[in-house]
């Protein structure tokens, strides 16, 4: 419960490893949301003292509940963090974002209002190139003026550095939106946002995973649908904005695990928020 004992509307889920700046950035962008009515849930994968004395500082002084759980650095452990703070959110929808995106000021408004039972949604981001992210100030953040795709960033969209710069356009239309989501939607593991009860009934995310890609988004995506879940476009809103690093690689037994549950048709992870020996034993749970 929050320090007035209200419970909140929906958990933002911010996985992060280091990047303090990055991270300062996101609190100031939080601080802009139209959306007031939310906690912020830090999920870290290791950093060292940086992150901790930031979130330090920022409680009690922030609009928003923040509260930070970490685990100790060995090696690549998303999912485990994930599942501790779906363990630790106090409400019933949760937004995840990674910490190098920073959300526009209406992003968990956009999740909050357009969320539907068994249904996920799934954002896009816009990619800032590493001139552009480097570029950045807190001001810009604060100010808003990130949002604004600027002349210096379509120039740099032109020369093929900065990356889909037309999911940094908001519409609101419903016949447009309407149109939008007759399609497929695609889980982006850095915008998207689900009942929680949904990633209760599939054990969470499978820690088995224990390298970048699949296993945040690919993975859940597939027990999602195959437990009945409608996969929702979201683009043109939810507007976020990444920062630059370098291409993530998947590795070989990332594809081999997630090759299996797909040939398996496995909805519900044996190594997730429980500890399963079996899909059977889940259902005595």
């Amino acid at each position: 419960m929050s320090i007035h004992g209200e419970k909140k509307s929906l958990s933002l889920v911010v996985t992060v490893y280091n990047q303090p700046m990055a991270f300062e950035f996101i609190l100031a962008a939080l601080q802009r949301q139209t959306m007031k009515d939310f906690e912020v849930i830090v999920a870290d994968d290791g950093s060292g003292s940086e992150i901790e004395e930031i979130v330090h500082k920022a409680q009690g002084k922030t609009n928003f509940l923040i509260s930070h759980v970490w685990q100790a650095d060995e090696g690549f452990r998303k999912n485990v963090i994930l599942n501790k703070a779906i363990e630790k959110a106090e409400t019933d929808y949760m937004v995840f974002i990674d910490g190098d995106c920073i959300p526009h000021c209406q992003f968990l408004l956009d999740h909050w209002k357009e969320r539907q039972p068994n249904g996920v949604l799934c954002g896009r981001r816009v990619n800032f190139s590493k001139e552009i992210s480097e570029s950045l100030k807190l001001e810009d953040i604060s100010s808003g003026r990130f949002e604004k795709i600027s002349l210096k960033v379509l120039i740099d969209g032109l020369l093929a550095r900065s990356s889909n710069l037309e999911d940094g356009i908001r519409i609101e239309n419903s016949l447009i939106q309407r149109i939008i989501r007759f399609r497929k939607g695609r889980i982006f593991g850095c915008n998207f946002s689900v009942e929680k009860r949904l990633l209760e009934e599939i054990n969470g995310f499978n820690e088995d995973y224990q390298g970048p890609g699949l296993g945040e988004d690919s993975d859940i995506a597939f027990r999602l649908e195959l437990l009945g879940a409608r996969l929702i476009p979201l683009r043109y809103m939810a507007l976020l904005y990444h920062l630059y690093h370098p291409q993530t690689i998947v590795g070989g037994e990332n594809k081999r695990i997630y090759e299996r549950i797909v040939s398996d048709r496995e909805v519900i992870c044996l190594n997730g928020l429980r500890k399963l020996e079996s899909v059977q034993s889940a259902a005595i749970l």
